[in-house]
């Protein structure tokens, strides 16, 4: 099996896990920050949907300039539900689009065209769009559970669900 096709079931199966969060989004809260420093509930649930798509396309070129960095407030919840099919319809053409050659070879993140990170592009798939995507979705469920929403199981039972019982 290939690099991509092995990374795409991962992103697939997890995929499944991640919809089920942001399907737990209150539409009524989305302007909700449990800090002043956080990101609202809104942000994080649309920066969640929009990491897919967004770190396949970022490693298909050889070298990305890091972009400026500012989090979008979605205009509502089906904007979430949206972003995060087309994103996940995005990752999956850019990524099995890319044979074991070109997921084993370097993949460079620039900053005014200097490099700043330099690995395999296999490897910065799997950290940036796999871990990255792990962490946000456990603040998520964090920002779902002070606002009094069940939990949805994630990788196993919730205080609120449980798929073994």
């Amino acid at each position: 099996m290939s690099i991509a096709n092995t990374l795409w079931m991962e992103v697939e199966q997890e995929a499944q896990t991640t919809k089920r969060v942001l399907d737990r989004v209150p539409a009524d809260k989305l302007g909700w920050k449990p800090h002043p420093k956080s990101f609202s509930l809104g942000q994080l649930a649309l920066h969640i949907a929009t990491v897919p798509g967004a770190i396949a396309a970022a490693a298909t070129p050889d070298t990305f300039e890091a972009p400026g960095f500012q989090q979008a407030e979605p205009k509502d919840h089906q904007e979430v539900l949206d972003t995060f099919s087309k994103s996940l319809g995005t990752a999956r053409e850019s990524l099995l689009k890319m044979d074991d050659a070109r997921l084993a070879a370097t993949w460079s993140l620039t900053r005014n065209g200097k490099a700043i990170m330099s690995i395999p592009r296999a490897a910065f798939i799997r950290s940036v769009m796999m871990n990255h995507l792990y962490h946000h979705r456990g603040q998520l469920s964090v920002y779902l559970r002070i606002l009094d929403v069940p939990v949805p199981s994630i990788y196993g039972p919730s205080a609120d669900e449980n798929p073994f019982g």
